[in-house]
């Protein structure tokens, strides 16, 4: 995970909107990662974030029509092919990709005592949030296409159909559900099937989260008007197996970071 050379990312502050798998999917995968973090790790990032990290589960969403950090913009989505190939061709002319932040927050944080503090905070920001959306169905692009198609969906016209699978978590669970008693449920691997989860590079990460993510277009294909009124209950399993695979895989780095 550490092959490129990347600049230090600095601190911002201020607000946006638009929320990738919502606050439920993403706070999820900060408590799924919780559950796995070791104790050393815990204390490490309390020294700069001294809080609890589901806080900051959406921070980068809020934020990211900041003018300081606006270069975030295309961190959140990733292009694939159709066999369910990340493909960073189409990403790279605008600026680079979810796949490309995780690696610029992986080698920043695999030194982060040279770091700022600011630095460490912000890198901290984008790992627990980018981890979140690279598992996130319509964040993988196939060929490159975007997800914001208008479509119905049980009747109600939708602006993007992107929106569907970012409230997906919202309409599994509620929007009031208790994120760590989820997160419980959901962290159902043993210690063998999760060694396999977190095994490999962050390359093979995101091969393995698109060739899921493109399942949801079994359900429902490329540009449909109409979305399939069982579009929720068919996705339950593939949603909560990404965003247990995302903690999962968030507590591996950070642990790598911060367990020394």
């Amino acid at each position: 995970m550490r092959k490129m050379i990347f600049a230090l990312l600095g601190v911002v502050l201020c607000t946006s909107n638009a929320m990738a798998w919502g606050v439920v999917g993403h706070e999820t995968v900060i408590a799924v990662a919780q559950r796995h973090l070791t104790e050393r790790t815990k204390a490490n990032i309390a020294k700069y974030m001294n809080y609890d990290l589901k806080k900051d589960a959406v921070w980068m969403d809020k934020h990211r029509w900041d003018k300081e950090i606006a270069y975030t913009t295309h961190y959140h989505t990733y292009a694939c092919d159709a066999q369910g190939n990340y493909d960073p061709n189409p990403r790279v002319s605008k600026g680079g990709d979810v796949v490309y932040a995780l690696h610029l927050a992986d080698y920043n944080l695999s030194q982060y005592e040279r770091l700022t503090d600011s630095a460490v905070v912000m890198n901290l920001r984008m790992i627990i949030h980018f981890m979140g959306d690279m598992h996130c169905p319509v964040h993988a692009h196939p060929d490159g296409r975007a997800t914001a198609w208008p479509c119905e969906f049980n009747g109600k016209p939708w602006k993007k159909f992107h929106a569907i699978y970012d409230r997906i978590p919202e309409m599994l669970y509620g929007e009031d559900v208790d994120v760590d008693a989820l997160a419980e449920q959901l962290d159902n691997c043993k210690r063998g099937e999760i060694k396999k989860i977190v095994g490999g590079t962050l390359l093979d990460w995101a091969n393995d989260s698109t060739a899921e993510n493109l399942t949801i277009y079994d359900i429902n294909a490329f540009h449909t008007k109409q979305v399939a009124p069982d579009t929720v209950e068919r996705s339950r399993a593939l949603i909560s197996r990404q965003l247990r695979n995302a903690g999962y895989r968030l507590a591996h780095s950070l642990n790598l970071y911060f367990d020394r």
